[in-house]
């Protein structure tokens, strides 16, 4: 299950995790205008942890979620 909400600076998406157990935290994904964070509760720590990524290291991760394993290097059209 996930939920969207649009805020004034960022569209959020909440994943919620509904598979057996054991079940792990919700996800926040907080998409603005120059990058995208990503937040999850990590219990041994007691706390928030939250990764930043860069759009172009998005754009690479939504291209590697399609390919084999390998290196791979994306370019633009007329590069």
């Amino acid at each position: 299950m996930f939920t969207i909400e649009h805020d004034f600076d960022a569209t959020v998406v909440t994943l919620v995790d509904e598979g057996d157990a054991p079940l792990g935290e919700d996800v926040i994904v907080q998409a603005f205008e120059e990058c995208v964070t990503v937040t999850q509760f990590d219990a041994r720590l007691d706390r928030d942890v939250t990764i930043t990524l860069s759009m172009a290291q998005l754009r690479d991760l939504r291209a590697a979620l399609n390919l084999p394993e390998g290196v791979y290097r994306l370019r633009r059209v007329g590069e």
